[in-house]
């Protein structure tokens, strides 16, 4: 019995010793969900930047501003004095309300509150986020954001759809500098 353990033994250490190799794991050198991806983009970003230019061609009565960062907006009440616009730290209260872009309200300014925003350290609107800190305090801007400006993808899992562009008016009603910003 211990000559037929011994044999077995041997017989498991030396199948097991072989030069067997791991099989390599399956990939993609095509990448191609990240080239579908890449091209839906494009195509909802393109569709969704000729709506925004349809609403701009139609509202002759104002000027609309090209962001930077990719959006739109004018002014529909502008301060010409030279005031502050808020910077980093400072915190802005404003009012704002959200509608699609058949101008159908989606978000009253009673529903979303008169909003605290700590400028740059809080997390908020990616679109709002850079459209504050054009403003001065008194001034109303109606923003025009492709949906990856505003909720993106997921929507605000309430009233705003996956991939909604929206417009944002918004009102600056108050800066409060940050007296310990030394960007100021």
């Amino acid at each position: 019995m211990r000559y037929f353990l011994y044999i077995l033994s041997l017989f498991f250490l030396l199948t097991s010793c072989s030069n067997q190799q791991a099989r390599k794991p399956v990939s993609y050198t095509e990448n191609s969900f990240i080239k579908e991806s890449i091209e839906r983009n494009k195509k909802l970003i393109a569709n969704e930047e000729k709506l925004i230019d349809d609403i701009i061609k139609k509202d002759t009565l104002k000027e609309y501003i090209a962001s930077s960062k990719g959006y739109w907006y004018k002014y529909e009440t502008k301060i010409e004095d030279v005031l502050p616009n808020p910077k980093r730290g400072d915190i802005a209260y404003f009012d704002y309300e959200i509608k699609n872009l058949m101008n159908q309200i989606i978000y009253t300014k009673a529903e979303l509150k008169p909003q605290e925003y700590y400028v740059d350290k809080e997390n908020i609107l990616m679109g709002l986020r850079d459209g504050i800190k054009l403003m001065k305090q008194g001034e109303t801007v109606t923003f025009l954001f492709p949906s990856h400006m505003a909720y993106g993808y997921r929507g605000d899992t309430d009233k705003i759809d996956s991939n909604q562009p929206i417009i944002c008016t918004v009102t600056l009603n108050e800066i409060k500098v940050d007296s310990l910003n030394t960007e100021n």
